[in-house]
């Protein structure tokens, strides 16, 4: 079975946004926003997805991949 890949860092370095602004603007700490960032978590709420994207002004496609098993991007 393939898994979701996070590419959250990816897009604050687009947007120019560092972890502790990040978090602040979306209400989140600084320790669990690192844990989203570095695909540490098992699963994010919808809300806080949502939250990012609004800040970030993109898509959720735009910061979560699936990838099949044997395959990273």
């Amino acid at each position: 079975m393939g898994k979701i890949v996070l590419h959250l860092d990816r897009m604050m370095t687009e947007r120019k946004i560092s972890l502790g602004e990040l978090a602040e603007k979306v209400g989140i700490s600084n320790v669990n926003l690192s844990k989203i960032k570095n695909n540490k978590v098992t699963a994010i709420r919808f809300s806080t997805l949502a939250a990012i994207c609004e800040v970030l002004k993109c898509d959720a496609g735009d910061i979560l991949e699936y990838v099949e098993d044997g395959f990273e991007s």
